[in-house]
């Protein structure tokens, strides 16, 4: 893509918002949708999407063409006619008939087709972690914002019901006064990670891989499988590693319960120490984040998966550890006097599903896109969590405290920490809302 081009699009995009092209839906119409980003997790909730009646897919959109096919194939049996194959997104949004687009793309992937659609008058449902940096976030809200677009972030555990219940649960002061969360992903992958294609001395790029259009924003580098498909999260230019992987789900709810902006202070270690496979994202994290009346603490492992403690709200009166699969509140006994046996509460508990998350965190967004309301993981709140993501990113590459100021969104007094707020775009690709 030349600078020509990039300019033909963006006025193409602008003259279009000025038509204002997007259709008015009613409680019955189908939802002209098109899928940006066709490989794993994109085709997980795209086969989601196709079993909603209202849904109608119209085009797909991937840089590596074989699933760009696959994805194809796989709606053509619920579109209600041809469902077209771009390599580029922006030709989606050159659609007059696309009502909305899922974003289920690589990170750094995320802001640019999110902006671009806003501005084209489309809704987006976008993938977590929304953002790959602080800066992108800020200007996706505003996007959303400006041309009053729905935009739903993938934080599907906002939609589970016991999760809902959990949060309610907590801000009521069921379990008592809650002053720390702790928030975890740990697993065992030793010795690292090794990406299949080199496993099978397929280190050539792809015919049908557009790399340099994958690449995007992103530095340019030599095609390299590893930087490819889902270990994309191992590098810092297109993603966070476990702490926007993982930390976006269960940070995302933590701060829900304590009903927080954003932490006024963060803290972190952690490295690459154990996992030598040319990844840069750490393999061991600890990340303390201070809120006015609470401490939240991540844990981040791949090197040893015991203790695997997912989200756990350590209240008064009793303890709420809550997975995909449900929670559980033990209760508390308190020991001001010493033969004290009587617990503080009530044990609770509650089955969850999180394959019906999912469903009712994508019909959320389908019945918005219609009703015009705010979804469950508007994307004010998605911005939010990730960059209370990427502040824990940023306190472990420095290696030091930092004090955040949430109005302003700048760490204060901390120069070479406020330069990792952005990233240089490669050229010719600008964000600009």
């Amino acid at each position: 893509m030349n600078r020509r081009d990039f300019t033909k699009t963006s006025l193409a995009v602008t003259a279009s918002t000025a038509l204002g092209y997007s259709r008015i839906l009613g409680a019955n119409d189908r939802i002209n949708l098109s899928l940006i980003g066709c490989g794993d997790r994109g085709m997980q909730i795209w086969n989601i999407f196709l079993k909603q009646p209202d849904a109608n897919p119209v085009a797909v959109c991937d840089v590596y063409k074989t699933n760009a096919e696959k994805a194809a194939t796989a709606s053509a049996a619920t579109a209600s006619g041809k469902v077209a194959i771009h390599e580029d997104f922006r030709r989606v949004l050159e659609m007059k008939d696309v009502d909305a687009i899922v974003v289920a793309t690589p990170d750094h992937w995320h802001a640019l087709p999110t902006v671009l659609g806003c501005q084209a008058g489309k809704d987006v449902y976008c993938e977590k972690p929304l953002s790959l940096t602080v800066a992108e976030g800020r200007k996706m809200l505003e996007a959303a914002r400006k041309h009053n677009r729905v935009v739903q972030t993938g934080s599907q555990q906002r939609s589970g019901p016991h999760f809902q219940r959990a949060v309610q649960i907590v801000q009521n002061g069921e379990i008592g006064a809650v002053h720390k969360i702790t928030v975890g992903f740990t697993r065992n992958v030793v010795p690292g990670f090794k990406p299949e294609w080199a496993l099978n001395g397929k280190t050539d790029c792809p015919q049908d891989l557009n790399w340099d259009m994958y690449l995007g924003p992103a530095p340019k580098v030599p095609y390299d499988p590893f930087r490819f498909l889902y270990h994309f999260r191992w590098f810092w230019d297109y993603s966070g590693g476990q702490m926007t992987n993982w930390g976006a789900h269960n940070l995302d709810i933590a701060r829900w319960a304590l009903q927080a902006k954003a932490p006024s202070a963060v803290a972190s270690f952690g490295g690459r120490y154990e996992i030598k496979d040319g990844g840069e994202t750490p393999d061991v994290q600890e990340v303390l984040y201070q809120f006015p009346n609470a401490v939240v603490t991540w844990s981040g492992r791949e090197v040893n998966r015991q203790r695997d403690e997912y989200l756990v709200f350590h209240g008064t009166k009793g303890t709420l550890s809550i997975m995909r699969g449900g929670f559980t509140v033990t209760p508390e006994v308190w020991k001001a006097i010493s033969k004290n046996t009587t617990p503080a509460m009530q044990p609770m508990e509650m089955k969850g599903d999180g394959n019906e998350a999912q469903t009712l965190h994508i019909r959320n967004f389908l019945d918005c896109v219609k009703s015009r309301k705010r979804p469950n993981a508007d994307v004010e709140e998605g911005h939010l969590t990730a960059a209370m993501c990427h502040l824990g990113n940023i306190a472990t590459r420095l290696n030091r405290m930092l004090k955040w100021d949430a109005e302003r969104e700048l760490f204060l007094g901390d120069r070479e920490a406020n330069q990792m707020l952005s990233r240089p775009y490669r050229k010719p690709w600008k964000l600009e809302v």
